[in-house]
């Protein structure tokens, strides 16, 4: 690609004004409720950025690291009953009960990765689609912890100093984007992380990653705890948000619904993740006559796209020079340095 095409300059663009159209964003998004006023257009909005949490974890594992998974709902099951039955038997606060549900997904995460380490393709995810199953089927069968088929009921709203956070006073709102600009943040600085680039390399080749001495089996574990932490996270807001859940809330559907997410916005990417929620969301609220056909679409889609566009919508690979690390670039001065007090 040249260096004078729109991509490019768009890029360059971006690069040179990212803190003001940070600045900008956060403005923006401050602003929307006043500006909207409409609860269920904000409700709309709240259920993008829980589904773009969906999509940043499911691409650490996926998009990053390579491994496939058709089960992630499971995750997402595990954060919203962990969270909803500690709020409502226990009567914890909804951030410690977030926090244990991502501890247990998290440990659930290090189960499901450690008998998959050998698998890759095919074969991993029809055992992740196991995987998603049996969750499932613990939620309906082990009616004294989850009340089986009947579910959670009631499952209280976020409480700030007393103060209930719901979408009517905008509490909700402001709480989803901000831990989704949490998780953002985070994907943002593991991307560029060592442990970023050991993801990348596995996912590239995972022969060459194991001579050049990376630890493959630690880093796969890794991608599946942090993946899962992420989901279970936004998973005890999608429950805080419906108010109920049962074991059919997080279905196969569900699943597929994340991948799409992942696959349309562009695997390996942040931003595709925001895009792909936005559109996939989005898309059956604007067109309700479409809501029984909804999966055949997403089905469609995902065929259009792996045929004409493998790489996602927002998948393009950046055109501006790779920036260093500042400890790469004092290493590099020191050597220039040493370098030309030999040649004087």
């Amino acid at each position: 690609m040249e260096k004078h095409s729109f991509l490019y300059q768009f890029e360059i663009f971006i690069s040179k004004n990212q803190k003001l159209l940070l600045i900008l964003l956060a403005a923006f998004l401050c602003l929307l409720p006043k500006g909207v006023n409409n609860q269920y257009f904000l409700t709309v909005i709240v259920k993008m950025a829980i589904y773009a949490m969906f999509g940043l974890g499911l691409n650490i594992l996926t998009g990053y690291t390579g491994l496939v998974s058709l089960g992630h709902a499971g995750f997402v099951a595990i954060g919203a009953y962990t969270a909803s039955l500690c709020a409502v038997r226990l009567g914890l606060n909804f951030f410690p009960s977030m926090l244990l549900g991502m501890v247990v997904a998290g440990l659930v995460g290090i189960l499901l990765g450690l008998p998959t380490l050998r698998l890759t393709g095919t074969y991993l995810s029809i055992v992740t689609l196991g995987f998603g199953e049996i969750i499932k089927m613990i939620a309906m069968n082990w009616s004294p912890v989850t009340n089986g088929t009947l579910g959670v009921k009631n499952i209280p709203k976020p409480a700030v100093f007393g103060m209930k956070l719901t979408i009517a006073n905008y509490g909700l709102y402001y709480l989803v984007i901000i831990i989704l600009a949490v998780c953002t943040v985070f994907c943002l600085v593991l991307v560029k992380s060592k442990t970023g680039r050991a993801l990348q390399a596995i996912k590239g080749d995972e022969l060459a990653s194991v001579m050049m001495g990376i630890n493959v089996t630690y880093y796969k574990i890794l991608a599946f705890v942090l993946s899962a932490c992420i989901c279970a996270a936004a998973g005890a807001l999608y429950a805080t948000l419906i108010g109920y859940v049962d074991p059919n809330t997080f279905n196969f559907d569900v699943s597929t619904l994340i991948l799409s997410i992942v696959i349309l916005g562009g695997m390996g990417t942040i931003r595709g993740m925001f895009l792909g929620a936005a559109i996939l969301i989005a898309l059956p609220e604007v067109s309700r006559f479409l809501m029984v056909y909804r999966f055949v679409l997403y089905g469609v889609i995902l065929v259009v796209m792996m045929r004409f566009r493998p790489q996602g919508i927002l998948g393009w690979k950046s055109q501006l020079p790779y920036k260093l690390s500042r400890q790469v670039m004092e290493r590099l001065k020191t050597a220039e340095t040493e370098e030309a007090g030999d040649n004087g």
